[in-house]
């Protein structure tokens, strides 16, 4: 009789954001509305 067995460990660790890269989501979440807001816009005037 074989008896195989196999184990994962996951290890989940919060991500430290630095300024500059808290800065570069922020804007990058700006104009990410932009986009969907003028896409909404052009959606109803057609």
């Amino acid at each position: 009789m074989t008896l195989n067995i196999l184990f994962f460990s996951i290890t989940i660790r919060k991500r430290k954001v630095s300024y500059e890269e808290a800065i570069q989501q922020e804007m990058v979440d700006k104009l990410y509305e932009q986009y969907r807001d003028r896409q909404m816009s052009i959606h109803h005037i057609m």
